[in-house]
């Protein structure tokens, strides 16, 4: 409950920071397209303004009457919708009754500039032509509504986009925190397990070293004393072996090229290396595998510590005469490995946390020693090799793990 919580705010936090740079983000770009609109359409207001100083007719150094030509008459050769001041050798203005007057210090303007004339924002531009200045004007509403429509535009679209990418933060953080989230506690988990597992034969080691060391006991006391250590020093150095060759291939993980391995072989050689732990607990050991080759991509190394895990187990959990097989079969292009025993089996509840971390199941932890890391090393190995469990009842009365590979 509490790692989920963590979890909730975590992305919330990531969505909040997320919407804001995609906000700022949105406001440069929609004060960029702002920019470039006015730029635009100015150039184009100047480009007419400009332009209307070449549709004088010939020999006429003054457009008649014009002023503000919004029909675009041919009579008006400013065109449409151009303001124009003629502006007399005396300084006398000359200009439309309908054309507001233009301030003193616009008299003398060439270059377009953009200016305040009876309260509204104008771009003008001025020539001399036969012996008078020429300034003509138009007025930038039109600049002014399409910047209007551009910023009520990105107003409106702003909070849907912004709560889009918020929700959508937070769902994609979710997803991408989780499984980090998941492998972080599940190292925690690990560490914690790990602890405990190593406590126990130190524990147990201490506490016969100390009694050894208090005073003197007979040979036989001794014997049995180091034979506890002895079984505690193997299984302590067996479980830091197991979650060092785990750590490894957490940090290597699939890194490896895999290669064509055959299972049959693996499986030959285990069966050859257990052969003599069977035989000192009666136990028979047998083997079913084809003559040819029978290919799993992965390497040999993993997948012969798959088959040793799954027949060491079979071997402890069998009881005593009882039987072990193992089965190598191809089948359609696809590898198969089952290990089948005659020990107690598991339970359907044991099924599912079997192949966690130092899970040992409750009815047989007292009947085979082991941390509880094999099968967790054997999971680990089918799924670098993209292969599938199966854990079912065997033939043979107790479980049956098997394995299948894609062709």
């Amino acid at each position: 409950m509490t790692q989920a919580v963590g979890l909730r705010r975590q992305s919330i936090r990531v969505a909040f920071a997320a919407t804001l740079v995609v906000g700022v983000l949105y406001a440069l770009i929609a004060a960029a397209v702002v920019t470039i609109a006015t730029v635009d359409l100015t150039g184009q207001v100047d480009q007419r303004l400009v332009g209307s100083f070449g549709r004088l007719p010939p020999g006429q150094s003054r457009p008649p009457d014009s002023g503000f030509n919004p029909g675009g008459d041919p009579g008006r050769p400013f065109g449409p919708p151009v303001l124009a001041w003629t502006i007399n050798p005396d300084g006398s203005v000359d200009k439309d009754p309908t054309t507001p007057d233009l301030p003193a210090t616009l008299a003398a303007v060439t270059v377009p500039v953009t200016a305040t004339i009876d309260g509204e924002q104008v771009r003008v531009a001025g020539r001399d032509i036969d012996g008078v200045h020429i300034v003509v004007g138009q007025s930038l509403d039109s600049i002014a509504d399409t910047q209007g429509t551009i910023l009520l535009g990105t107003l409106i679209i702003a909070p849907f986009l912004l709560l889009l990418v918020f929700v959508g933060s937070v769902i994609v953080g979710r997803r991408v925190a989780a499984p980090v989230e998941e492998a972080r506690q599940r190292q925690l988990n690990f560490t914690a397990d790990a602890s405990h597992e190593l406590r126990t034969p130190l524990s147990v080691i201490e506490a016969n070293t100390s009694l050894a060391l208090a005073r003197e006991r007979d040979g036989e006391w001794y014997r049995t004393t180091f034979a506890k250590v002895d079984r505690e020093s193997k299984r302590m150095r067996q479980l830091l072996e197991d979650m060092l060759w785990l750590a490894r291939f957490d940090a290597a993980g699939t890194s490896a090229k895999p290669e064509p391995v055959d299972l049959a072989t693996i499986a030959r050689q285990s069966v050859d290396r257990f052969a003599p732990i069977a035989e000192t607990r009666s136990l028979a050991l047998t083997l079913d595998a084809p003559d040819e080759p029978v290919i799993v991509n992965g390497q040999a190394e993993m997948l012969d510590r798959l088959v040793a895990v799954l027949v060491d187990n079979a071997c402890k959990y069998a009881p005593q005469g009882g039987r072990v097989e193992v089965h190598v079969v191809a089948d359609g292009g696809r590898a198969l490995l089952a290990v089948d025993d005659s020990g107690p089996g598991i339970s359907d509840d044991d099924r599912e946390r079997v192949f966690d971390r130092f899970h040992r199941s409750l009815a047989t932890a007292t009947e085979a020693d082991g941390a509880g890391l094999g099968l967790a090393i054997a999971d680990a190995v089918v799924k670098a090799t993209r292969g599938r469990w199966a854990v079912t009842t065997s033939p043979l009365g107790g479980a049956r793990f098997s394995v299948r590979w894609p062709a």
